[in-house]
């Protein structure tokens, strides 16, 4: 905004009154627009009840002025007006607009009565209220490639980041440009705090790219309160004199969520070691943001201490330069390097004599038979079609601009230490990774659930296969995650057996199809502890929107590794270690001790000879904003550039196509942008939306007499949980930090598996008849008795609201299909909900496929090319195999049989075929299961 707003008929409000915890308010009742009761505190997720208070309020001040005063009817409207209200003044404080100014005067014209007045206030800033839709697209800066030229560039090093171009568009109009707010942390007056939004509304210009608004809260507390509630916040100012402690009536789960935050040595600190560790809190839920301190004096001698926690020290008299550094840091993440030059490229006038006739639309524009593809698509699609490597564009291949800016800037935005785009999916990535590390004879650890990509790869690079079981959940016909037991007594029998110096690498999926996540730290730091060397590679195809959410992030592969690397630093640690390596060592041979002791351990590894090589794949297109196939490929890897860089370069090579989809390139550009810049909220919003749903389902008698939501409980054991919440994002923020701090293994609160047994229908079923074909509902993923349903950063409240919504009608024909008994047919549920066929473990290779009758890992690729062989194959029945299994006969899968989704395969090559393979195979409701032939069966080695 260019000025601070004023609300029409605004008045003083002195004495308003008190909040009390005893205030109750809930959710808008969608019939008849009215606000139950609950206790108020600010609650830890606000975006909902904030947007829903403003709207109701909109609703009831319109009702009650045409109402007048004193109508009975009316009575309970204005009670319900007062409770938004004071909701709103528990929560305004940590947002600019409308901000807590805006509560008082409205609470002054409930009180007296003029509703007129009160409406015209709230007509008067509904452009400043929280929408309970998604914004509209705002077109962004005027110039968004003069926003930060390009070295080299006309204008480059002229220009301020953040501040449009005098003479590119002119100035763009305030209410065009994108807008953020801005933190500031000091306890100062009203007064104050007002001509400081003053001093600061001085330095705008018409020219400035953003706009901004002050938040001006008074405590350590505060702050942190207002990082979690408002992703609008895009930078953190802080001045020394800011107290500890919150005087808002904070909910009991933010209560609880900060404690964990706010160490009660902060009251001893000297303000120095406060802002310090506030700047350190700040980085920790939100790393994006960029910190900037106000000192009043001696600010020289912080200066070069401070570096590493504030973007920059400024004086208080420095607004500009404060200003200034605002919109660069802001316009910094706004950058897209590729998209933009793309965007150039297709705006410049130029004549192809190379490849793509469809570059510059010139094979479709003038076509009287495929025209209709430049009406569908837009003429931009056609424009930015090229095969170019110059003019502003680059290689994906050898980046050395634009696209090598862009993976930097990915790199910065995930953690990582380098960032690869790719451009095929996470199924190329998984194979550029393993190429990269694996050599023949090299062994690798996997979870045998793991996406296909994986085990092609061990074809490709002729790794020894070892392959881990995850838990399974026979109930519900899918398996869980590998125990972290599983996973060191593996690396113990090799040890034992004096293989160890074979196992290269550990791959693992983080998270699950079905949403379990693992403790990759713990996971990390144990293995290293027995194998000092081990490379992870985490398949995060399901997981790249977790870096955007405080909670979800110490979860990912990029953040566990940062942590480790700081706890390898500390001294401690090493004297932790040492002390833990005394008991497991024996004192005089220092052989180790038996492998029990150290299964029943907490391992710690030796930081002076732990070496992190961690890699993740993300399939971006799954989660955040990029066109299909989108994907990237995360790296921490400390000896990448003397063991991986050059095996890395020729594996992407090996795999990248040499005329990638620039489309593809540009949005994951994009994509980048907006996880840094909105991630946070899209996000919480994501995972919040599913648990409105599970609710649902809970709550609406019909939906749970027909379904039911699992839990934690349903999926992971005992073993696996310290904490006992069935849904910990359900029962709040600190039920859901506390989880992911000490579960061994946690569900992704934005997937939802719905257990639909009672239906009597089957998930395939479930999924294509009545989802898709009745209602245009999409879904992946299902079992026999299950349909994973999952939000996303566009997952919407009416998107959600519709399917709770088909929910109840299909939950209502299945009761009207039943009149008689009004309950599900008993035949049809008894197969749903009785005993399954346990599912498979891996069973074992082929002796001809390993090393000897102990070895666990086999060789995929031997196998996988004897099926090459003439005569070497044949297909067998599902009965025949089963009666050669009766008679002793070892049959052997000359191939991989995938079951899609969710991907991974029953049967690998060379894997000895089992009786409860094929009784799980037999009750699988799938319609694509690839590498079985219905007709002809299985295809089998016929020696």
């Amino acid at each position: 905004m260019e000025s601070e707003t004023t609300l029409p008929g605004m008045t003083s409000r002195n004495n308003s009154a008190a909040l009390s915890k005893e205030t109750t308010l809930t959710d808008r009742n969608q019939v008849n627009n009215q606000l139950p009761k609950r206790d108020i505190g600010t609650p830890s997720s606000a975006w909902r009840s904030r947007a829903d208070a403003w709207e109701f309020l909109g609703y009831a001040f319109k009702q009650l002025a045409k109402g007048g005063t004193g109508t009975p009817s009316l009575a309970g409207l204005q009670d319900q007006a007062v409770q938004a209200l004071l909701l709103l003044q528990a929560m305004e404080l940590y947002w600019a607009a409308p901000g807590l100014a805006s509560v008082a005067p409205l609470l002054g014209c409930v009180d007296s009565g003029d509703y007129d007045a009160g409406l015209e206030m709230i007509r008067g800033m509904s452009h400043l209220m929280p929408s309970v839709s998604p914004a509209p697209v705002s077109p962004g800066p005027a110039s968004p490639g003069r926003v930060s030229p390009e070295p080299g560039q006309p204008g480059a090093g002229r220009t301020i980041p953040g501040v449009q171009d005098e003479g590119s568009r002119g100035p763009q109009p305030a209410s065009e440009r994108p807008r953020f707010e801005v933190l500031f942390v000091d306890d100062i007056t009203e007064q104050e705090a007002e001509t400081l939004k003053a001093e600061m509304l001085a330095q705008r210009r018409p020219s400035d790219a953003f706009a901004y608004e002050l938040i001006v809260v008074p405590s350590y507390e505060d702050a942190l309160v207002a990082l979690v509630l408002n992703p609008a916040i895009q930078a953190c100012i802080l001045r020394p004199g800011f107290t500890i402690g919150s005087s808002q009536p904070l909910g009991r789960d933010l209560r609880k969520y900060l404690a964990g935050l706010v160490s009660p040595e902060l009251a001893g600190m000297p303000p120095l070691g406060r802002f310090l560790s506030l700047a350190e809190q700040i980085s920790e839920l939100r790393p994006e943001l960029d910190v900037y301190l106000v000192a009043g004096v001696a600010m020289e001698s912080l200066a070069g201490s401070l570096t590493k926690r504030f973007r920059r020290i400024f004086r208080r008299q420095d607004n500009l330069d404060l200003h200034l550094s605002l919109l660069s840091g802001v316009a910094e993440r706004y950058r897209t390097p590729f998209f933009t030059a793309l965007q150039e490229y297709s705006r410049r006038p130029a004549s192809v004599f190379h490849a793509l006739p469809i570059s510059r639309g010139g094979s479709v524009g003038n076509s009287p038979w495929i025209r209709d593809m430049a009406d569908f698509y837009g003429m931009n699609l056609l424009l930015a079609e090229t095969s170019a490597t110059s003019g502003g564009l680059d290689s994906l291949l050898d980046p050395h601009g634009s696209i090598k800016e862009a993976q930097d800037l990915a790199a910065r935005a995930f953690g990582s230490q380098k960032t690869f785009f790719v451009t095929n999916g996470t199924s190329t990535a998984n194979k550029i990774v393993h190429q990269s590390i694996l050599a023949p004879g090299n062994v690798v650890l996997v979870d045998r659930n793991c996406h296909k990509s994986h085990h092609y790869a061990f074809v490709l690079a002729g790794a020894q296969v070892s392959y881990l079981d995850a838990y399974p959940l026979d109930k519900f016909a899918f398996y869980g995650a590998v125990p972290l037991a599983t996973i060191k007594a593996r690396l113990l029998a090799y040890r034992r057996s004096g293989r160890l110096d074979e196992v290269k690498m550990i791959t693992l999926t983080n998270c699950t199809f079905d949403g379990i996540v693992y403790d990759v730290e713990r996971v990390m730091e144990e293995c290293l502890a027995i194998k000092p060397d081990l490379v992870f590679l985490w398949d995060e195809a399901w997981f790249a929107f977790a870096r955007s959410h405080p909670v979800f992030r110490r979860r990912t592969a990029m953040a566990a590794a940062r942590k480790l690397e700081a706890s390898f630093s500390d001294p401690g640690y090493a004297a932790r270690h040492a002390e833990q390596a005394a008991s497991l060592h024996d004192a005089v041979t220092g052989a180790p001790a038996d492998d029990e002791l150290w299964l029943e351990t907490r391992l710690i590894p030796d930081p002076a000879k732990a070496r992190l090589r961690v890699y993740a794949t993300q399939s971006t297109h799954k989660t955040l904003t990029s066109l299909r196939q989108g994907s990237m490929i995360h790296v921490f890897d400390q000896d990448f550039s003397e063991h991986n860089q050059e095996s890395f370069r020729e594996a992407y090579m090996t795999h990248t196509s040499t005329s990638p989809n620039y489309q593809i390139l540009a949005s994951l550009d994009i994509g980048r942008r907006q996880v840094e810049l909105e991630g946070f909220g899209l996000v919480q919003k994501q995972a919040d939306l599913a648990t409105i749903v599970a609710q649902a389902v809970a709550r609406h008698p019909l939906l749970r007499k027909y379904f039911r939501v699992l839990t934690s409980r349903d999926l992971i054991a005992v073993p696996y949980r310290e904490t006992g919440s069935a849904m910990p994002l359900r029962d709040g923020l600190a039920a859901l930090a506390d989880a992911w701090q000490h579960d061994e293994f946690v569900v992704d609160p934005s997937r939802l598996t719905l257990d639909i047994s009672r239906t009597g229908v089957d998930g395939d079923t479930f999924r294509h008849r009545h989802l898709a074909d009745k209602h245009g509902i999409q879904v992946n993923k299902t079992s026999r008795n299950t349909v994973l349903f999952m939000t996303n950063i566009g997952t919407s409240r009416s998107a959600v609201a519709y399917l709770i919504e088909v929910l109840v009608k299909l939950a209502e024909s299945f009761e009207e299909e039943r009149p008689a008994r009004k309950t599900p047919d008993a035949g049809l549920v008894a197969g749903l909900t009785g005993a399954t066929p346990p599912l498979p473990d891996f069973s074992r290779f082929a002796m001809r496929f390993r090393r000897d009758p102990l070895s666990p890992d086999g060789d995929l690729r031997a196998a996988y090319f004897e099926s090459y062989k003439d005569g070497s194959t044949t297909y067998l029945s599902a009965d025949d195999v089963k009666a050669r299994i009766a008679e002793g006969e070892e049959v052997v899968s000359a191939g991989f049989v995938t079951p899609y989704p969710p991907g991974f395969p029953i049967l690998v090559p060379g894997q000895v075929i089992t009786g409860k393979a094929l009784e799980f195979m037999a009750a699988l409701d799938t319609r694509e299961v690839h590498g079985f032939d219905s007709e002809r069966g299985y295809r089998v080695f016929t020696r």
